[in-house]
């Protein structure tokens, strides 16, 4: 199978995604929203695998599922054959025998999607809902949706992404998918949270310095379960928020018409001051409505490829 078809048979990065592949996707979701009747499929198939926690990603896929008319198939990671040895191929072949159409998966492993599309005789769709610290597709293209509803265009757009960044697969979409629509990504947070591999797309500086010229900034989740034994044992919630958080008197340096973004969930008062989560310039729970219309046209795009081959 050619890597073309691979990556319109899945969705597990936006690494080889064209801006304007992006867009169509962003314009699919943003019909859904304005009421776009789903496209009736044959009878489709979902099962959600997800070997994280997770509340909005996999509530939303779920949600998305329903509006599509698929049916859902119960996959508990827990008590799962995974658990007695097998492979993550052999429970996939397992559900695609079943009838299975799209495996939505969360791993805490990094690409782990890589070997799995290596092998041709795997016709089950993949959806990547997050690879360790690699990728977030679906959480990317539902930001870049939520940007455009404020701005309509990225070209020449500054957009800050801040926090815990080496650690974040939302980072890495993020700053990949901004770069390829032209906006202008800058980077703050912790040095040591700063990974020079982002350093092609954008520019870290100093956070006080960037925030007043920014349109979108970018909060991220510190991520605390993927930190180092000696980073967590470091780590003050109140010392974080002085140097790095969004505090109310940053956020009243900040362009009038900027926007506040995070891919929750939100440790309020860390990331965040508490009282600018709901606040006029916040899109976080406006992120969370569009990522059910984002996953609708993502889960509709592999379908649709399943019915022409």
């Amino acid at each position: 199978m050619m890597m073309a078809e691979r990556i319109q048979r899945n969705m597990v990065t936006v690494d080889h995604m064209e801006a304007d592949d992006a867009l169509d996707l962003i314009h699919e979701a943003q019909a859904y929203k304005e009421g776009k009747k789903p496209e009736l499929f044959q009878k489709a198939y979902a099962a959600n695998l997800f070997f994280e926690d997770s509340t909005r990603t996999k509530s939303s896929f779920q949600m998305a599922e329903n509006k599509l008319g698929m049916e859902m198939i119960k996959f508990d990671a827990s008590t799962s054959s995974v658990n007695k040895g097998e492979t993550l191929y052999d429970t996939l072949k397992t559900l695609e025998s079943i009838g299975v159409n799209v495996a939505v998966i969360r791993h805490p492993e990094t690409e782990y999607y890589r070997d799995l599309l290596k092998h041709d005789d795997l016709k089950i769709s993949i959806v990547n809902a997050g690879d360790g610290s690699g990728q977030h597709p679906s959480q990317c293209l539902l930001d870049m949706m939520t940007i455009a509803e404020d701005f309509k265009s990225f070209h020449n757009l500054k957009a800050l992404i801040v926090g815990d960044i080496k650690h974040s697969r939302v980072a890495r979409s993020n700053a990949q998918m901004l770069h390829s629509l032209g906006a202008q990504v800058y980077f703050a947070g912790p040095k040591e949270w700063f990974d020079k591999d982002f350093e092609k797309y954008g520019t870290y500086g100093d956070l006080d310095t960037l925030l007043p010229e920014m349109d979108v900034v970018n909060l991220l989740r510190v991520q605390n379960e993927r930190l180092n034994a000696t980073e967590g044992l470091n780590f003050d919630c109140d010392e974080y928020h002085q140097q790095f958080g969004l505090t109310k008197e940053r956020a009243a340096k900040m362009k009038k018409k900027a926007i506040i973004i995070h891919p929750a969930p939100v440790n309020r008062g860390v990331e965040i001051d508490s009282s600018l989560v709901e606040g006029p310039q916040s899109r976080i729970f406006e992120q969370m409505k569009n990522g059910v219309f984002v996953r609708m046209a993502i889960l509709s795009r592999v379908l649709r490829y399943q019915e022409v081959m």
